[in-house]
């Protein structure tokens, strides 16, 4: 907790996965320098009719404050692999819900992948049926 913190009382965020999960999504959907609505739509509908606003304010506070690389060293030692998984489908989800993932989000989505310790190879089949999910051109849209 920082110094300023104490001004705001704020506690500090205790990192479960569906909060991970939420940080991780922030942190995608700002990492090309802005947030579309498709992405926000798809974090509220990820994190389900029991988030708070308060808890994404939370989050959102989180995201800003930490860096990735130790939101990665403090976060992937507490996820089992089919966590991190799950978050990582979720970003790769997020990023491709506006048609195509920019460069920002593909770095970032590079650099969870190989902190979660995901090869291309366990992850080219999702990554192909994500693909196949958001290629609304097929439908005439």
């Amino acid at each position: 907790m920082g110094l300023f913190d104490k001004f705001k009382g704020a506690a500090p965020l205790e990192l479960t996965p569906r909060r991970a999960l939420a940080v991780s999504l922030i942190q995608c959907m700002g990492s090309d320098g802005e947030i579309d609505p498709e992405e926000v739509a798809h974090l509220v509908s990820v994190l389900g009719r029991n988030a708070t606003r308060d808890e994404l304010d939370r989050c959102l506070k989180y995201a800003r404050s930490t860096p990735t690389a130790a939101f990665l060293q403090e976060i992937t030692p507490r996820l089992d692999q089919k966590q991190r998984l799950c978050i990582l489908l979720n970003m790769i989800d997020s990023a491709m819900a506006d048609g195509e993932a920019e460069p920002g989000e593909r770095d970032l989505i590079i650099q969870y992948q190989q902190a979660f310790g995901l090869d291309d190879a366990t992850m080219e089949p999702y990554f192909n049926a994500l693909v196949a999910k958001n290629d609304r051109g097929v439908l005439g849209a």
